[in-house]
Parts: C-alpha cells; structure tokens; sequence
C-alpha cells in the first residue's frame, strides 16, 4: 500500500505506522492520548512521533519516528477508527512517565487528562486499577496523588484548572456542568462550574468559544437569562487561574457570591501545580 502524501494528523500518522507494522502493538502514551482525545500539555502535544506498545518479550521497535515501550499484556486495548489503542484508563496511567522535574506533565495536567478519561470510563475506579496493577510505575507518586482530585463531568482543561483553583483556596467545590434552574424549575442553561445552594454559576470564557461578537452576544444573553433566575454568574478567563492578581480578584469575587470571608481565603494555595506536595511522597526505606 502506498501513501500519496506525508501524514499529517495524529490518525494519518498512526494509519501510516500500522500499514507497515509487523509485529503485535497498540498505540500508548501520547499517541494514545490523541486519539482518545485525552487532553495533553502543549510540551506533550507537539511530540509528533508515534508512540507504541509491544510485548515484554518482543523486541523494541527503534525507528526516529517511533517511540517503543514495552508491557503490551499489561494493557487493555480497544479499537479506535480501525486501530489498536491502549484503552483510556491505562493511558491516563503511562501519562505518569512524563511526569517529575525536567519532565512535560504536572500534577493538573493529569487532573484535566484524568477528568476528561473519568468521563470514558465512568468514574475514577478504573484509573486506581490501572495504577495499581502497574509493578512500580513511573510517576506514581503524581498519579495517586491526582485520582482523588479527578472529577467526571469537565469538558475541557480549563474548567478542571479553574476548579481546583477555587477549592484549593478554601471555597466550597463546584460540580461541574449541572443545570441551573429557576426557582420555578425553568430550565436556564447549563453552568460548568455550579454550586446549587449558593445560586452561583461560573463560567469559563475561552479564547476559542467566547470572543467573537456573536459568542459575546449569546454569552450575553445566557447571563441575562441566569440572573433573571436568581444566579450570580462569574466569569472565568485563562488569566484569572494563571495571573497571580487577577487570580486574587476573582477568588475574592467568588467568595462574595458564595458567602465566605475573603479573608479567609488561601490565594497562594490557589496557584496552579505541577507536583505533588512533598509530604505526600511516600519515606523511602533506609538500607540496613
């Protein structure tokens, strides 16, 4: 079989390995991530090589555009568009490889890439099993971290980063993308960060969504519509969870709306993080 042209998706690179593959594999790691559609940080997401799977006992694959790992039967594989891919819960598991210092991923990118696989796979339980089988992996310490912080139900990276920055400073956790009703029970849209008893709802602008005109006049008009109910609504951007001040304002401004003491708040806390804390590693046993 012939190729016409250079591949250029994640999907056209993968096809292009699997023609000319002789040899049992799945597609791990970073390329199982894009096509699963598991978000990545942008240090992960340009890797353009193909990463895969082989059996402990097959020989390593070493091509310079191929990433070879080892440990096939350990993985649950499913099919993708015709292709053999490590399923979603082992794939959040291999993330951990990347994660530790000098390394791409963090502790939130794995809390918004294990949002997103909770979502696949119903729940958090399998990403404990996935972790749990593994005999001593790579960035286990991250990983354990992140599972109790993963929540199904976020849409995208920037809603797991903009709750975990509202919790962490000491205020009441959100669910993600609930309805908000009016007091009558009307419908009034979906918020996707809300805290019910409250009547707040917050809402992530992203550049993509939410800054051409007609994306402002619809955002425009769910507000309108939410506070006519009875909803205070806040508005979330990138700077708000990366900006040190700008993220200090708007934790103030949720704390008005949710009723709590602004100077309670743990601001510091609220930054993004990209390791676990210390003292949650486990204490290394000294040789005797």
């Amino acid at each position: 079989m012939r190729i016409s042209s250079l591949p250029t998706t994640d999907v056209e690179r993968a096809r292009a390995f699997a023609v000319a593959a002789g040899t049992d594999f799945a597609f791990s790691h970073v390329t199982a991530a894009q096509l699963l559609g598991i978000p990545l940080p942008y240090a992960v997401e340009e890797d353009c090589r193909v990463h895969i799977v082989t059996s402990t006992a097959a020989n390593r694959i070493r091509r310079p555009e191929v990433v070879g790992h080892r440990g096939l039967e350990t993985r649950e594989v499913l099919e993708v568009d015709g292709l053999p891919v490590v399923a979603p819960a082992d794939t959040w598991a291999d993330l951990g490889e990347f994660v530790g210092p000098g390394k791409p991923v963090g502790l939130d990118d794995l809390i918004a890439a294990g949002d997103a696989v909770a979502n696949l796979v119903g729940g958090t339980a399998p990403l404990r099993r996935a972790v749990e089988r593994r005999v001593r992996p790579r960035g286990k310490v991250t990983l354990t971290y992140a599972i109790p912080r993963i929540r199904p139900k976020s849409w995208s990276p920037m809603e797991t980063r903009s709750r975990l920055m509202v919790v962490r400073a000491g205020l009441p956790e959100p669910v993600h993308n609930a309805d908000i009703l009016s007091p009558s029970g009307e419908w009034l849209g979906c918020g996707d960060l809300v805290w019910e008893e409250q009547k707040v709802v917050g809402e992530y602008q992203g550049v993509e969504f939410h800054t051409r005109l007609k994306d402002r006049a619809r955002d425009g008009i769910r507000r309108a519509r939410a506070e006519r109910g009875g909803w205070a609504v806040v508005e979330v951007t990138a700077k708000d969870v990366f900006d040190r001040e700008c993220r200090a304002r708007k934790l103030r401004e949720f704390a008005g709306h949710l009723g709590v003491n602004p100077h309670l708040l743990d601001v510091s806390a609220a930054e993004p993080q990209f390791f676990a804390p210390a003292q949650f590693a486990r204490p290394r046993r000294r040789r005797s």
